[in-house]
């Protein structure tokens, strides 16, 4: 067995996981609960395994040595390292406050990114570096990068489950902003998988399925009337959360999830995130583009969206201890540092082009 096949096995577990996390949420049987966690946990143990696997596989190809084989060199590997580091902080977080509803908010992230990598034809086979990428910069600028997107992730699902518990008038802010982010996370991963049941096709490139495949089966459908339904099924599907989002607040609050702790959770994310975002993200990036490059900063697309990135997650915590915010507006501000995190590495790797369009991170 090598580590593509423990990596299939992690996929299809994680994914169940998310279904019976969501089940778990819904029916509040002990039972369920169980059964996710132990669908994780062995997801996460299949994919350690496969981790560690691949890199040595990439050690033995390579032969650059054990800091620069590291399986983090393209969309795919940097995909299953995002997913291993966000499920690790969710079996923390589940271990530290004995509490399993947290994960049916984000084993989605992790399900999305999963659904991405089968359904955009993205290769999964070793791939030799590029010569600007060995570097012994590589372990540490890429690795801590993810470590921090991990950490902005989990903000993001304890930001909206605050939302959600906190946000009563259905007219306000707060309350029609998790209802729209919801609606629309949740309507993006349905139409993936219409995307994959329609096409059930690999292509080349994350790209070319973008061009071509990308929701054409919804919104991007040849059809007029294809396209109209669907954005009035999104619209219909975020009035129903609207509408009805109180019974989602029931559910939360009988877990015993108080808003302090969701608070408290959401500002512990970004507090270990942000300065190893801010360290291996941006200084340790920049050192390793003077090496690359002859130059720290160039003002590439993932380097101007890096520091927005970093300037709202900064202005999280400099709003939180010197102005004194808290409640709905700044859990707003935590889940719309995800949404820039989200473009920091997805979006600008396949709609922008520059010197990061071989990169990762």
């Amino acid at each position: 067995m090598d580590s593509s096949q423990l990596y299939g096995i992690a996929s299809i577990a994680y994914i169940l996981a998310m279904v019976t996390y969501i089940s778990y949420l819904a029916f509040r049987n002990p039972t369920i609960g169980v059964a996710a966690t132990t669908i994780t946990v062995v997801g996460f143990i299949s994919h350690t395994i496969a981790f560690f696997m691949r890199w040595n596989e990439f050690y033995d190809i390579g032969q650059l040595g054990v800091l620069r084989s590291i399986p983090l060199t393209n969309l795919y590997e940097s995909l299953i390292f995002f997913v291993w580091c966000t499920i690790l902080g969710y079996l923390v977080i589940e271990w530290k406050y004995r509490n399993r509803s947290f994960g049916a908010f984000i084993t989605p992230i992790a399900g999305m990114a999963l659904a991405f990598i089968d359904i955009s034809g993205m290769s999964k086979s070793i791939q030799p570096l590029v010569p600007a990428l060995q570097s012994n910069w590589l372990l540490a600028h890429v690795t801590m990068s993810f470590l921090s997107y991990a950490a902005f992730a989990i903000s993001f699902a304890t930001a909206m489950m605050y939302l959600i518990v906190m946000t009563d008038d259905r007219k306000s802010g707060g309350y029609l902003f998790w209802t729209f982010t919801l609606g629309i996370f949740m309507s993006i991963l349905i139409a993936m998988g219409v995307d994959f049941l329609t096409f059930k096709i690999a292509v080349k490139t994350p790209e070319a399925f973008i061009q071509s495949f990308l929701f054409k089966s919804s919104f991007r459908s040849d059809s007029g009337t294809v396209v109209l339904i669907s954005y009035l099924a999104v619209a219909a599907f975020i009035f129903l959360i609207w509408r009805y989002g109180y019974i989602l607040k029931k559910v939360i609050t009988s877990f015993s999830l108080s808003p302090d702790i969701l608070d408290d959770l959401t500002y512990k994310s970004i507090a270990v995130g942000f300065p190893v975002f801010t360290l291996g993200g941006l200084i340790f990036g920049a050192i390793w583009a003077d090496q690359a490059w002859g130059k720290y900063w160039s003002w590439d697309p993932k380097e101007t969206w890096s520091l927005i990135t970093w300037f709202v997650y900064a202005f999280y915590l400099h709003a939180r201890f010197l102005k004194g915010w808290r409640g709905s507006k700044i859990a707003v501000v935590a889940a719309i540092g995800f949404v820039c995190t989200i473009f920091t590495y997805l979006g600008v790797n396949l709609l922008l082009s520059g010197l990061h369009s071989y990169g990762v991170q």
